[in-house]
């Protein structure tokens, strides 16, 4: 027979001493600010340590997703530590040995980049990358981790009042992380030098010690480890908490947690992919991420559950519709639409989760599984679907199944009748068939049976829309994946594309074109080259020989025999139409990948047809150009900064500084700085004064394009010598000139720099 458990009795209804009241006071205040510091701590280090690994992996974008799969994965110990530590030793003494261990990890700080360790490889990035994170980071970053979850269970188990509700904690840990997330692009990276933010989070990492500490001796004088069986006060609000866990409930957990986890760092990719791999915009998808949780644990409902549900869907139409049309214009435009489009659908995940988190015997299992949910999201992004895909495929799968994750409901609890659904189901037809007509001639896309396929498609839609309607919200998801599947149909009937490749550094595709072969990396075009008879040679896109680059080869004082270039940034290897017969050029180049592709004359030709020596050394362009003597090059070309993520430890003092050892006497840098979000001509003239070398830049225009304006593209460029008699006839070209020195604009070295100034507002 089964007995019937004690009504919960609320504590805080009766009276209780005033000495009662205030070490309840005192308690909840340690454990707030304990929880609190941590995750301050967590999310500082978070940006600050990939920030000072980014130079070792050439400023790749990827480096800050697969830094983010390494936390989310330390996450994971750190919660199974916090679940199974004190199930094996008793909480309190592994409250003791948990302070023990947190003073013993003092011996790994201030943290430091390990290279001595693991050596980055760019071969393979992102399993150098996780190994040098564990090494340096590992430690202090787990046990960090486990505070959360460990906090929240002491708290359970002590005789305070609230102990029959410990998520009320989860708050205190959000709002840490959500306060150190935005605090670090703006208050913390402007202000400090990466050496002052160790020093700082060190100490901070002292003080949390101590909160820690204390937080042990009130719950071991609380009653910690003695009050399992006495009765708790219940939840304030009026969710229920489930006693009652099953392997079900375990999965739905899992993955309510991995949808925002991945959806996440596919909105990151984009942002970093098209702007730049710089902290602003890292914690940008985090924060709103963090933001959601802090909303859906909150004590009060802040957001209807009916409205929720309907900005769902609609955010989710808006996502789909972008997808399809896969435009490639004016993407800091589509900026606000993906990050809204993100948090309300994070917010309905962590709803759920918050409605569906059980009684806290089972708090620290219920974290374990978010922790393991929110790793499978980032191993997805990170690890998985670079291999799997030659596209960002990851970012719309988990579209689809954030469709089929959202709550049972119906069409009339949302106030929305099935002819809405019908007319969702048209309008998605039509789409496909406006952007089938766009891609194609107009006869082809009226064909009878692409006029069939509309008809099924918009019925079959319109079925499983209704569907949703009557409560089955598998249904909606089946047909966002329709609508998706048939888009990739559509492409994968497009015959211009020639390569589509994928890895650590970006998506690469080749694509073919009225006699000529484009390069795109991500959205943008990286180079270009016309393939008639008696063009292959030409220069194209950035590098015409009436723009920039062409003046710096007529202008500059460069040796009238065999010349030595270097240039960091392969590209389809396009500058190297400059060379003539007995010139010798080095290419360093990140990624392998790249090499190959420029070597293939099935895309371009540029590298074969080479008049000089051509090689092309495979590493960090600056740590590579770093083994070459001193005085090895009449010319150095930087360009590695066209849109995609730049890579900032390459505009640095020290970087400056490396380059102007390798030029021979009146060498020259050359910078390529055009950029659709950065202005980085300020930044530039800062470095050349702070080197005392004379600058030149010239802006693009679309003058220099000419007739070609589907190949050539006006791009902008800096030139730096030592003396203006190294410009040469640059020195008289009205359209070089010597950019004004804004004060604004702080000298960026290794330890300090701040893109957030560099932004072309």
């Amino acid at each position: 027979m089964a007995s019937v458990p004690p009504t919960p009795i609320a504590v805080s209804a009766l009276p209780r001493p005033a000495a009662t009241r205030r070490v309840a006071g005192l308690l909840s205040a340690a454990f707030a600010s304990a929880i609190f510091t941590s995750a301050a701590l967590v999310f500082v280090v978070e940006p600050m340590f990939t920030k000072m690994v980014l130079p070792l992996y050439g400023g790749s974008a990827e480096v800050w997703n697969t830094c983010v799969l390494f936390f989310q994965t330390m996450l994971l110990a750190g919660y199974l530590y916090a679940h199974l530590a004190p199930r094996w030793l008793g909480t309190r003494r592994h409250a003791l040995l948990h302070v023990t261990l947190l003073a013993l990890a003092l011996a790994a700080l201030p943290i430091t980049v390990l290279t001595a360790w693991v050596n980055p490889d760019p071969a393979h990035p992102a399993s150098s990358l996780l190994a040098l994170l564990g090494v340096s980071l590992g430690a202090p970053f787990l046990l960090l981790s486990s505070t959360a979850p460990l906090l929240q269970s002491w708290f359970a188990g002590t005789d305070h009042p609230r102990r029959g509700d410990p998520y009320i904690l989860y708050a205190a840990s959000n709002l840490g992380s959500l306060g150190a997330l935005l605090s670090y692009p703006f208050l913390l990276e402007p202000h400090l030098t990466l050496t002052a933010q160790r020093a700082a989070w060190s100490w901070g990492y002292r003080v949390l010690l101590g909160l820690i500490a204390a937080c042990a001796l009130l719950a071991l004088r609380s009653g910690l480890g003695r009050t399992a069986g006495r009765s708790a006060a219940a939840p304030a609000d009026d969710a229920p908490l489930l006693d009652l866990v099953s392997h079900r409930l375990r999965a739905r957990w899992v993955l309510l947690a991995c949808v925002p986890s991945s959806l996440m760092l596919g909105v990151t990719s984009y942002l970093t992919t098209d702007v730049a791999a710089v902290p602003l915009l890292w914690v940008l998808p985090l924060a709103i991420y963090l933001l959601t949780f802090v909303i859906a644990f909150g004590r009060r409902r802040l957001v209807p559950a009916r409205g929720l549900l309907r900005a769902e869907l609609l955010v989710l139409g808006t996502l789909i519709f972008l997808m399809v049309w896969n435009t490639r214009s004016s993407p800091t435009r589509l900026l606000a639409i993906h990050l809204i489009a993100f948090g309300v659908v994070a917010l309905v995940c962590h709803g759920e989760l918050a409605r569906r988190r059980p009684s806290p015997a089972h708090l620290t299992e219920y974290y374990l599984w978010l922790a393991v949910g929110g790793a499978l999201g980032g191993a997805f992004n990170v690890l998985v679907a670079p291999w799997l895909f030659n596209a960002v495929l990851e970012y719309p799968i988990m579209i689809v199944l954030a469709c089929a994750l959202r709550p049972r409901t119906t069409g009339a609890r949302l106030g929305w009748g099935r002819w809405t659904w019908w007319g969702f189901g048209l309008f998605a037809a039509l789409l496909l068939a406006v952007k089938e007509v766009e891609t194609s001639s107009l006869r082809q896309a009226l064909r009878p049976q692409w006029l069939v396929f509309l008809m099924l498609f918009s019925s079959s839609l319109a079925g499983l829309a209704w569907l949703e309607l009557r409560g089955r919200p598998r249904a909606l998801a089946l047909g966002a994946a329709i609508i998706l599947g048939g888009d990739a149909l559509l492409d994968a009937r497009r015959g211009d594309v020639l390569l589509a490749e994928r890895n650590f550094y970006g998506v690469r595709t080749v694509v073919a074109a009225d006699g000529a072969h484009l390069l795109y990396h991500g959205t943008t075009r990286h180079g270009a080259q016309d393939l008639r008879p008696g063009h292959r040679r030409e220069p194209q896109s950035y590098y015409s020989t009436n723009g920039p680059l062409g003046d710096l080869f007529r202008e500059l004082p460069l040796p009238g025999g065999p010349r030595r270039v270097a240039a960091i940034g392969l590209g389809t290897g396009t500058a190297a139409a400059y060379a003539r017969p007995g010139d010798d050029w080095t290419f360093y180049e990140i990624d392998p990948e790249m090499e190959r592709m420029a070597r293939d004359p099935r895309y371009f030709t540029y590298l074969r047809d080479c008049l000089g020596t051509v090689r092309v050394v495979i590493g960090d362009g600056r740590l590579a150009l770093a083994q070459a003597p001193a005085g090895s090059f009449d010319l150095i070309i930087l360009d590695a900064f066209n849109s995609d993520a730049i890579p900032i430890h390459l505009l640095t003092r020290e970087a400056v500084a490396e380059y102007r050892l390798r030029l021979a006497p009146g060498g020259a840098l050359a910078f390529h700085l055009s950029n659709r979000h950065l202005y980085l001509a300020p930044v530039v003239a800062r470095l050349a004064a702070d080197q005392r070398m004379e600058l030149r830049l010239r802006i693009a225009n679309w003058s220099d394009v000419g007739d070609s304006r589907s190949l050539i593209y006006p791009s902008t460029w800096a030139v730096m010598t030592h003396d203006a008699r190294g410009l040469g006839g640059i020195a008289r070209d009205p359209r070089w000139q010597a950019p004004t020195l804004n004060r604004l604009i702080g000298l960026w070295t290794d330890d300090y720099s701040n893109v957030f100034q560099a932004f072309a507002w």
